[in-house]
């Protein structure tokens, strides 16, 4: 990643109040640019958002993402170079409950973003962010490539799948690889999931669900303690977003597609053995249990073939799952001890990058 790339840069960060959405709007600060955060208020309390002051030096709107004039409106006069689209409805259990919000958000939000950049002639680059569930699974080995078939047997997943169309939709009509040197506006997409690291408070997500009942001395019931999981580092996940702006800023063209982002498969883990290793970096105390009830279906098994990204961005992921899951463990008991969460978050952003450019050289 070119670090001097980012100072200044003018970006639009829809779901700014998220836990992927704060970690990246530190990162972008630490980096020097210029940030507009588009969100909900943040979905839990307590919230990486809150706890580290993210807001704090950036334009912070807090409006629904379905609303189409304020977000052009914002788009307009504050005239971003690069958007970034991270708001979603991105839960798997609530989309059974709350289909209709999820469709809406996560369909109508990615047309609103994409209508407003075609309002206006400032933006160079958008990423809009999606999920691996976008494909359509068939629980088969092997990892999903950008070019199998896309679906989805939930609101959620499918609503997804349908926001990867909506964007090549677009891409096609409006803003062509071929007539870029008219148009000037290079568009991707970013499929990944299973994305764990401190600060994470969200309901129905493994490691929030952990930290919740264990920083209680309680004990956490676990629904699929079996089910196999491509975990990946936040900062990891993050700096291969930036690594695709990079490019699309640079060679628009060459890189106006879908990308997966994911681990190694050494990190893909069951949910069983990542509770016993957190069990063992937190205490020996703390215990989980299976929760046998009956719960709404989800995938046992899902992965995606990264090597188009591995190969063409040459990203990969620094941290394998042991040290990403001792990241998360020191987070956790950092936030129970006190600390500036928000100092504690920048000074590994620092370690993170100087990991990397030690790699790099």
């Amino acid at each position: 990643m070119d670090r001097e790339f980012w100072k200044n840069k003018r970006i639009l960060l829809t779901g700014h109040s998220g836990f992927k959405g704060s970690w990246m709007t530190l990162m972008l600060k630490y980096l020097g640019a210029y940030i507009m955060g588009y969100s909900l208020p943040p979905p839990s309390s307590p919230s990486l958002f809150d706890l580290t002051k993210a807001s704090d030096g950036i334009i912070s709107i807090i409006d629904d993402i379905r609303n189409f004039d304020s977000l052009k409106k914002i788009i307009s006069t504050h005239k971003p170079e690069i958007v970034i689209h991270m708001a979603a409805q991105s839960l798997v259990r609530y989309s059974y409950k709350h289909p209709v919000e999820t469709y809406s958000t996560n369909i109508m939000g990615t047309v609103n973003v994409l209508e407003s950049i075609r309002s206006t002639d400032s933006v160079r680059v958008a990423l809009v962010i999606t999920s691996d569930k976008c494909y359509k699974n068939l629980n088969w080995p092997w990892g999903y490539r950008e070019t199998d078939v896309l679906g989805g047997s939930d609101p959620y997943s499918s609503s997804k799948g349908c926001a990867e169309i909506i964007v090549e939709a677009y891409r096609r009509s409006f803003f062509p690889v071929e007539k870029y040197n008219m148009h000037g506006t290079a568009i991707a997409t970013a499929r990944a999931g299973n994305v764990i690291g401190g600060g994470d408070w969200g309901e129905d997500r493994l490691i929030p669900d952990v930290m919740r009942s264990w920083l209680s001395d309680r004990p956490v019931y676990i629904r699929m303690p079996n089910a196999i999981r491509p975990w990946q580092y936040v900062l990891d996940l993050i700096t291969g977003y930036l690594v695709l702006i990079e490019k699309l800023w640079k060679e628009g063209p060459t890189y106006s597609e879908a990308w997966n982002f994911g681990p190694s498969e050494s990190n893909c883990k069951s949910v069983k053995w990542v509770l016993d290793e957190l069990k063992k970096l937190w205490n020996d105390r703390v215990t989980w249990i299976y929760d046998m009830n009956e719960h709404p279906l989800e995938s046992t098994y899902l992965k995606l073939d990264c090597s188009k990204t591995y190969s063409r961005l040459g990203w990969y992921p620094l941290y394998d799952i042991k040290k990403t899951l001792e990241k998360i463990v020191a987070w956790y008991k950092a936030y129970r001890n006190g600390n500036n969460m928000r100092e504690y978050c920048l000074n590994e952003i620092k370690s993170y990058l100087d990991h990397e450019l030690k790699n790099e050289l």
